[in-house]
C-alpha cells in the first residue's frame, strides 16, 4: 500500500462554491480521478516524466475532462505532476540536486514528525509497527517492501497531531517513491540487514519513548538513503531517456 497524502476539504457545512471551484459532485469525481492516478504514480506504472493523456484517463475512468484537469491540479499542489497550460500535464521528475534537496528537507521534517508522534502511540500501534518490521524482514520483493515500508513509517507518525507536519511529511514522502524504489534494487543483501536494523532500532526507540533517539535513528535512515542514492547519477539520466515519450494513464485501479 503506498502511502496516499492527506487531501484537504473545505468548511464544513458549506453548500456553495467558488467561481471555477467544482461543486460536491464534481470534487467527488475528482478525487477519484486523482486517487487512480496518484496510485499509479506511486506503484511506479506511470513513471517520473510520463505524459499523462487527459482524454485518455477520461475515457478509462468514465469521467468527463473536468474532473481530470482537477485531479491533475490536486496532483500537482502534492508535487506528483507538472501541468503546463496549452501544453499538457506529465509526471513530475526531480534531477539529481533536486531529488538530493528533497531527502534533507525529509532528514529535518520526519523526525520531527515521529517525536511529536510518539507520546501518544498506543501499545497497540507499537505492537503493530513490530509486526510490520518483522514482515519487512520476511520479504525480498520490492513492491511489497515499498508497500509494507510505507505502512510503517506511515503508523510512526500516526501520533503526531500537528496535521500541518503530518501534511508535509506525506508530500515529500510521495514525491521521493521513484528513488525509494531505485534504493531498494541497489540494496544487495548487506543493504537489506542495513534496512532491517535501522528499523529495530528506530522501533526500540519509539518503544522505550526515547524522542532523541528515534530522531536520531530515523534522520541516519534516511540520510543513507540520499547518500546512496548520489552515488548512482545514472539513476537519474536512465529515468530521462526512459520517460521522454508520451505513455498512456494506467487502467483502472484494483
Amino acid at each position: 500500500m503506498s502511502r496516499k497524502p492527506a487531501t484537504g476539504s473545505g468548511p464544513s457545512g458549506s453548500s456553495t462554491s467558488g467561481p471555477g471551484t467544482p461543486g460536491p459532485s464534481a470534487a467527488v469525481a475528482s478525487q477519484r480521478v486523482a486517487d487512480h492516478l496518484r496510485a499509479a504514480i506511486l506503484s511506479g506504472e506511470l513513471r517520473p516524466g510520463a505524459r499523462i493523456m487527459q482524454e485518455q484517463v477520461a475515457a478509462q475512468l468514465g469521467a468527463s475532462r473536468l474532473p481530470v484537469r482537477e485531479a491533475l491540479r490536486i496532483l500537482a499542489a502534492e508535487g506528483l505532476t507538472v501541468v503546463k497550460s496549452n501544453s499538457g500535464a506529465w509526471v513530475s521528475r526531480m534531477d539529481m540536486a533536486e531529488c538530493e534537496g528533497v531527502y534533507k528537507i525529509r532528514e529535518r521534517l520526519e523526525p520531527l514528525a515521529l517525536s511529536e508522534s510518539i507520546p501518544h502511540l498506543s501499545a497497540e500501534q507499537v505492537a503493530e509497527l513490530e509486526t510490520i518490521a518483522r514482515q519487512i524482514e520476511l520479504t525480498t520483493d520490492v513492491d511489497r517492501f515499498l508497500a509494507l515500508d510505507g505502512r510503517l513509517h506511515l503508523l510512526t507518525y500516526a501520533g503526531c497531531r500537528v496535521a500541518q507536519i503530518t501534511a508535509m511529511a506525506d508530500r515529500f514522502w510521495n514525491t521521493t517513491q521513484h528513488y525509494r524504489r531505485a534504493f531498494a534494487r541497489l540494496a544487495g543483501d548487506t543493504g537489506w540487514e542495513l534496512i532491517h536494523a535501522e528499523h529495530r532500532l528506530i522501533i526500540d526507540a519509539i518503544k522505550r519513548g526515547d524522542t532523541v533517539d528515534a530522531e536520531r535513528f530515523l534522520t541516519g535512515h534516511i540520510r543513507r538513503t540520499r547518500l546512496e542514492l548520489a552515488q548512482h547519477p545514472e539513476l537519474f539520466t536512465e529515468e530521462d531517456h526512459d520517460s521522454d515519450h508520451t505513455t498512456e494513464a494506467a487502467g483502472p485501479a484494483e
